[in-house]
């Protein structure tokens, strides 16, 4: 497979784990806060990482970047979570160079998605690419490769019907409390958190239920009123959540918190609860559980939901998938272009030097000798020369980094790699 090198000893890589092969749980352990991203940042860059990219949703943790080994990469995940290196091993992934750039244009365009289609995911990549730019992160390379995402990302919204339905976490959410609680739009639902999933799920649920007894209760209050006051919903404030626990039939959570908020100590229950837990790390203990009338229910469960809406966006991920290949191969053949650019300059200019001394050399040595004949030929001969080179380099079937080490031996030239 052909090697993506950001010097002769660096290579990219894609490094993480998503909601594949790690549940719920282990994803929260590795999860990563704005402050997490900020110290890992800090540390990549105290360690001379030249580029990278962090992503840190509910469904992934992973890291998009250059080293020399993959284990750089993953040192600084375990480094700012709470997860381990053995923990990693079991769960986790190791993609390089080619397979690394495949994986992002899939997780960028949400064919990698818990949820088929998921497009959410491509403004977080924008945020996490804005953060790692202000800590001076992002070389040409990554700078170019994210922006190929962006556009395949906006080709397949606008030319296919993947992401067509409204399907998401927060829409599977409402779909399953409509499927399982009788009568409720008379219910009593509490939302507890005012996050994008949060906010997504309140809208979802007064547009899906028409229930007008929907409470919101966020730890930053007036975050949660200025969400109440677009739906005409009731506030409480973050003391009060004991005691509107026990009112609620339906309590959806959806914090950011990086422990449990919610456990069995503070139910005091007379009648059933059904308790959606959307946070990453878990926001609800689950000893809840031990509880006879509480039904607990985490995201992971509703990602395994199908319905009708599921199964035809499975019909247009081929068309996707043809649109990631087009602008993919674009984005390699500039990465060879890139790569091999400054060995056939620098192969032109070993041979300009050559021509240089050799016209000097004859026209001290030939009486009548015409220095600009002989210039204008001889810069036919290189042009023809590097452009023989340069063709060679482009062919999809050349081991571009061996021609250009032979290229750069031979010729005795040492080429300065863009970075």
């Amino acid at each position: 497979m052909e090697q993506i090198n950001l010097t002769k000893h660096q290579y990219f890589y894609s490094v993480g784990l998503s909601y594949k092969k790690a549940d719920a749980e282990t994803r929260g352990k590795f999860s990563l806060d704005a402050l997490g991203k900020t110290r890992l940042l800090e540390q990549a860059k105290q360690e001379g990482i030249e580029s990278l990219i962090i992503t840190s949703t509910c469904n992934r943790t992973e890291i998009y970047g250059f080293a020399e080994h993959p284990f750089q990469l993953i040192k600084l995940i375990c480094e700012n979570t709470h997860g381990t290196v053995e923990e990693f091993q079991k769960v986790g992934f190791v993609y390089k160079n080619q397979e690394a750039i495949a994986h992002m244009f899939r997780v960028g365009t949400g064919l990698d998605s818990q949820i088929l289609g998921d497009f959410e995911i491509i403004s977080q990549l924008k945020n996490s690419f804005a953060e790692s730019r202000s800590f001076g992160l992002i070389n040409t390379f990554l700078d170019r490769l994210i922006n190929a995402v962006i556009q395949a990302s906006k080709r397949i919204k606008t030319e296919t019907e993947i992401s067509s339905g409204a399907t998401s976490v927060s829409f599977a959410s409402v779909q399953y409390i409509i499927r399982n609680v009788e009568n409720i739009s008379n219910k009593n639902i509490l939302l507890f958190g005012t996050g994008k999933i949060g906010r997504n799920t309140c809208e979802n649920l007064v547009k899906h239920t028409k229930n007008e007894h929907i409470t919101l209760i966020n730890r930053t209050k007036d975050k949660a009123e200025k969400l109440a006051g677009k739906l005409n919903l009731i506030v409480k404030d973050y003391s009060e959540l004991h005691l509107e626990l026990q009112k609620a039939d339906v309590v959806v959570v959806a914090t950011g918190a990086q422990n449990p908020t919610i456990d069995k100590a503070i139910l005091n229950l007379k009648k059933p609860l059904l308790i959606l837990d959307l946070s990453i790390p878990k926001n609800v203990h689950p000893n809840v559980t031990d509880l006879d009338n509480v039904t607990l229910i985490h995201m992971d469960n509703l990602a395994q939901m199908t319905d009708e809406t599921l199964e035809k966006r499975k019909l247009h991920i081929p068309a996707a998938e043809a649109i990631i290949e087009e602008i993919k191969e674009e984005f390699v053949i500039w990465t060879k272009a890139r790569k091999f650019a400054p060995t056939i300059n620098a192969l032109k200019e070993k041979l300009n030097a050559i021509k240089v001394s050799e016209l000097d050399f004859q026209s001290k040595k030939i009486v009548g000798f015409n220095e600009e004949q002989a210039e204008i030929i001889s810069n036919r001969i290189i042009q023809k020369i590097t452009t023989h080179f340069a063709n060679h380099l482009k062919d999809d079937n050349t081991m571009v980094d061996e021609s250009i080490e032979w290229i750069e031996k031979v010729f005795q030239i040492e080429a300065k790699q863009n970075v």
